[in-house]
């Protein structure tokens, strides 16, 4: 009984810590790339950010995903991100993806990808992130999607893209749970 509780302890300051830890360290490094925020097996995805108000060069990370799968196989999907920077108006402004990571449900990434953003038009865009499984040569399904920036999906997501703004071009990474599609 005293393990129990000891474990739900443990989990809790595992929890806590990866939920208000901050990196300030390179992408990829540091706190909270190593655990992820949900224990139950909601798909999520751990992102880096970074702004440098003198160039106006956004540089978002796509680290590392957890509990991806694929509820139509058994085996690991093959899975991949796509990034879509939207205007005010939810005009795209720029796309990219990266590569396929086969046949894992954990799958690291570590690509990072750049934004020209000047800091006046910072406040008011939204970086759509979005999961997809490719299940056979043309057909894909969406594991799940998050947004930052203007039209944030929740908190965590606003308080993602506002930590980003004010950390004077140093990395900002956190664990982010994936809506469903």
């Amino acid at each position: 009984m005293a393990s129990d509780s000891l474990f739900a302890v443990m989990l809790a300051q595992s929890s806590l810590d990866s939920q208000l830890s901050l990196a300030v360290a390179p992408p990829g490094e540091g706190v909270s790339s190593g655990q992820s925020l949900a224990h139950g097996g909601v798909p999520e995805l751990l992102l880096g950010l970074s702004y440098k108000a003198t160039t106006g060069r956004m540089s978002v990370e796509v680290l590392k995903g957890s509990h991806f799968r694929n509820m139509a196989v058994t085996r690991p999907p093959d899975t991949y991100c796509r990034l879509v920077l939207l205007n005010s108006v939810g005009q795209e402004i720029s796309r990219c993806k990266t590569s396929v990571r086969r046949g894992q449900p954990n799958p690291v990434f570590k690509e990072t990808f750049v934004f020209q953003v000047a800091l006046f038009q910072l406040s008011d865009v939204t970086l759509m992130v979005s999961i997809y499984s490719r299940r056979s040569m043309k057909r894909k399904e969406m594991v799940g999607w998050v947004s930052l920036g203007q039209n944030g999906s929740g908190e965590e997501e606003l308080l993602h893209w506002e930590d980003m703004k004010d950390g004077q071009g140093q990395w900002v990474s956190r664990w982010h749970m994936l809506l469903d599609a």
